[in-house]
């Protein structure tokens, strides 16, 4: 990971008994279409040793370099989904909800196989991601954990939308929360706001269910730019003024907020290491993460690297997951 350079400069918390990275026990994988490229494509999970971090390798790229690290300075800015892209041009796009379901199952180092352009959108959620990685288990490696700590704030604007990172204060638990507000004016949406401490299987129970969605006025306009070739009524939630088109409705009251809270804990997955701190998002989307974390590493006084102890990786995403918490997922 592009981090570890930085690891002389690392403190060490708690009681010095460190926690440790992890992977997966077995391999795991799916298949489906891309949302926007409407493409059938399979997809691999495989074990990986510690400090390897979250890697795609495009199975289907021969003669020059397949391998696209999950990481922000390599993601292309995009307003409807991330896209990341090596020196080679190899590019692996909506990688986000698997981002999130790694890191809310607690899943540090992974080799992500896949046969085409883009991660397979199953049911618009990352609810099948997560439940498979769940399944296959986790297994401890021997090497420390590090966290990316948030020292000061700093913000990426852009229009109306707004991405911040900010310290927590001493009433606020330590770890990452997300607090994430929305406005659209269909009424179906409209203004939503939602606060979620991530620790704890928060994740599993609160968000990783909650599908992308979208207007129907803007779905033509998407398909005329080659955009949302896959997308249906089964895999998106589709809404026009008052109106849910999707069958069955929506599964949570607010459930695009919570969908992108969902976006935004993976994307800032592609910060390489787990973050601690307060995430807002006003208006915010995949772009604005992407231009949050690019401003977040300019500025090397705005944040620290820590070793976790056991105490604090209780308090990051995944920590201490159960079936339970799995059990009234969609």
């Amino acid at each position: 990971m592009k981090l570890l350079g930085h690891l002389g400069n690392e403190i060490r918390n708690g009681s010095g008994q460190r926690d440790v990275q992890t992977t997966l026990i077995t391999q795991v994988g799916f298949t489906g279409i891309g949302l926007h490229s409407g493409r059938p494509v399979r997809l691999c999970l495989r074990p990986a040793p510690a400090g390897h971090g979250i890697v795609f390798r495009r199975m289907d790229v021969v003669g020059i370099d397949a391998r696209v690290p999950a990481r922000w300075d390599l993601v292309e800015i995009s307003p409807l989904n991330t896209r990341i892209v090596n020196e080679a041009g190899v590019s692996v796009s909506t990688i986000e909800h698997l981002m999130a379901a790694l890191a809310g199952c607690g899943v540090h180092n992974v080799l992500v196989e896949i046969d085409g352009p883009e991660v397979p959108i199953l049911d618009g959620s990352a609810a099948g991601f997560a439940r498979a990685i769940f399944g296959a288990g986790l297994t401890r490696l021997d090497a420390p954990l590090h966290a990316i700590e948030i020292l000061a704030p700093v913000e990426a604007v852009h229009g109306a939308a707004v991405a911040r990172l900010r310290p927590q204060t001493p009433y606020e638990p330590r770890g990452l929360r997300i607090d994430f507000e929305i406005d659209f004016p269909d009424a179906a949406i409209g203004r939503q706001n939602r606060v979620l401490d991530m620790a704890n299987g928060a994740f599993l129970r609160e968000l990783c269910d909650s599908r992308t969605f979208c207007r129907l006025s803007d779905v033509e306009a998407m398909q005329a730019q080659g955009l949302a070739l896959g997308g249906t009524f089964d895999n998106a939630v589709v809404v026009d003024g008052a109106e849910v088109l999707s069958p069955g409705g929506l599964r949570h009251a607010d459930e695009a907020v919570r969908h992108k809270m969902l976006d935004a804990l993976g994307d800032l997955t592609t910060a390489g290491l787990p973050i601690l701190g307060v995430y807002e998002g006003r208006r915010a989307g995949h772009a604005m993460t992407n231009r949050l974390l690019r401003a977040l590493f300019a500025q090397p006084d705005a944040w620290r690297l820590v070793t976790c102890d056991a105490a604090l990786a209780d308090q990051l995403p995944g920590s201490r997951i159960k079936s339970a918490d799995l059990a009234a997922v969609a």
